[in-house]
């Protein structure tokens, strides 16, 4: 399968207009991923908890990287919530790609949750989740606002610490996304074309 984001979209994650009800790391997949994404890690552990110790943690999914993913869902909508930013499923590899603000105590607790044959590696960001989530809600409530300019199709997170907008034409749109949502959030946006969404 490769590489997938698992990540929880906020409440205006839109595709053609229409808001979507993504919930949970549990499921969505999205986006493709840049040479700045795949950058190397900030840490890189590999997992030593024996297989299946996970079992009966609140993760009783069936091979250890399933079973270490539920038991970072907990982690990073929990206690480490602040610092969590995203992250990006390599089945084939059998790794994790953790994107969060650097933090001891989350990269030890999930360095020391992972099972046996289970690669997790650490990438370095400077907002959280909840942060881009209120950017990309913030986006999503602007859909219709650049219609007759450039037609906006999609928005939502993509796992690796960006709001990935979905466009009609990127050359267009993007000055004017990064000039209204500002230098500061100009960093955080992926602006590509996204063929329009058919009914099926």
């Amino acid at each position: 399968m490769g590489m997938r984001a698992r990540l929880r979209f906020g409440t205006s994650a839109v595709v053609a207009g229409t808001a979507l009800a993504l919930g949970g790391l549990q499921g969505a997949s999205a986006g493709t991923q840049t040479v700045e994404d795949v950058s190397t890690p900030a840490k890189v552990c590999v997992g030593a908890r024996p297989e299946g110790s996970l079992a009966g943690h609140g993760a009783p999914e069936d091979t250890p990287l399933d079973r270490t993913l539920g038991y970072v869902d907990g982690l990073a909508y929990g206690r480490h919530a602040n610092v969590f930013t995203g992250l990006v499923v390599d089945e084939d590899g059998r790794a994790v790609e953790i994107y969060r603000i650097p933090s001891e105590a989350f990269d030890t607790d999930v360095c020391g949750a992972a099972e046996q044959g289970v690669t997790v590696r650490l990438y370095d960001r400077d907002i959280n989740e909840k942060d881009l989530n209120a950017l990309s809600d913030r986006i999503g409530d602007d859909m219709r606002r650049w219609d007759g300019t450039f037609s906006m199709r999609s928005v939502g997170l993509d796992g690796t610490g960006h709001v990935h907008i979905g466009v009609d034409d990127p050359g267009t749109a993007e000055p004017i996304l990064r000039e209204a949502y500002g230098d500061q959030n100009a960093k955080y946006l992926r602006i590509e074309y996204e063929p329009q969404a058919e009914l099926l």
